[in-house]
């Protein structure tokens, strides 16, 4: 490949990404004016958010549906011509639906809309033309701004489908918002791979019971090393008065190696130790031992009594690197 021809292709690119980036700009700056009743809409829903689309808009339907029912929005995608050989049983009163076609004329929607209309079904449509069939059926109409096609010849689906997305995840971004959705909601959704395994709770991860290494702080240190052997962490954890006062690590005891079985537990610990609580996510554990050059952080109560311990190996077990 020559320069020039790497120059025209970077071009190519860059002018796909500013017209479409320019569209997205400009629906921002003036949104459809049904935008909030649809959202206020969809949160009334009790059954689920319908959406159905044919072609290029299917496949926008699909990821918008994804992105509702991930979101705590239970949603579902039809598709038009088998909703028309059965599957309108799909859609059923309670829910609300939300089509798209860019012309507002895809007659693969017309047995959809004719069905939603019997049953008095919510219908949200997004559309490049406000005098389309469409919209025209819908009760609250989301209108796409007129903006040209990315593509060189002006026809192929390209800013009309950035657009249609950008909108539906600004819909699922309001409904969720208006919902209160929190992290460990979003986990409930998500809980396999790395985005589960950063969301997860430290008291999800974490042991507890009697496979806590702790030590009272008078204890001898011969005792101490049998607990540190036997629990099998590397660390003790030593009590005083029932709250967690210090930790002693493979660090603690080669800087004591000297005098070690003479001491004590409490002579020997660091005190203050780095501590976590169980409603903290697993990912601030992983970030306070890895700034700390530490692989086992015990986890604490109000009153620092401990009720668990996250080693750094739970956290890459459960995908957390």
């Amino acid at each position: 490949m020559t320069e020039d021809q790497n120059a025209a292709i970077r071009a190519t690119a860059a002018r796909v990404l500013r017209t479409e980036g320019a569209a997205v700009t400009a629906m921002a700056d003036a949104l459809p004016a049904d935008f909030a009743a649809a959202v206020e809409a969809i949160l009334a829903t009790k059954g689920r958010v319908i959406l159905s689309g044919i072609g290029k808009s299917g496949h926008i339907a699909r990821k918008i549906s994804s992105t509702f029912a991930s979101t705590g929005t239970p949603s579902a995608f039809v598709h038009p011509a088998e909703a028309s050989h059965g599957d309108l049983g799909m859609v059923t009163p309670g829910d609300l639906t939300i089509l798209i076609s860019n012309s507002g004329e895809t007659a693969e929607l017309r047995d959809m809309v004719a069905h939603v209309a019997r049953f008095s079904i919510p219908m949200v449509a997004i559309s490049g033309r406000a005098e389309s069939t469409l919209m025209q059926a819908a009760d609250y109409r989301l209108l796409l701004p007129d903006a040209p096609e990315a593509c060189v010849i002006g026809m192929a689906p390209t800013t009309s489908t950035t657009l249609t997305l950008a909108l539906g995840d600004a819909l699922a971004v309001a409904v969720m918002e208006r919902r209160g959705f929190l992290p460990e909601h979003f986990r409930t959704f998500h809980p396999g791979g790395k985005l589960g395994a950063r969301l997860s709770k430290v008291a999800q991860l974490m042991h507890e019971g009697p496979a806590l290494p702790l030590v009272d702080a008078a204890q001898p240190m011969a005792d101490t090393l049998i607990v540190m052997s036997e629990k099998g962490f590397g660390i003790a954890g030593v009590m005083e008065g029932g709250q967690l006062v210090g930790v002693i690590s493979d660090g603690d005891l080669r800087r004591n190696i000297a005098r070690l079985m003479d001491r004590t537990a409490g002579q020997v610990a660091t005190r203050k130790p780095r501590v976590i609580a169980p409603d903290d996510l697993a990912a601030e554990a992983m970030a306070v031992m890895s700034g700390n050059r530490i692989t086992a952080l015990f986890v604490v109560d109000g009153e620092m009594r401990p009720v668990g311990l996250l080693h750094i190996h739970d956290c890459l077990r459960a995908g957390l690197v």
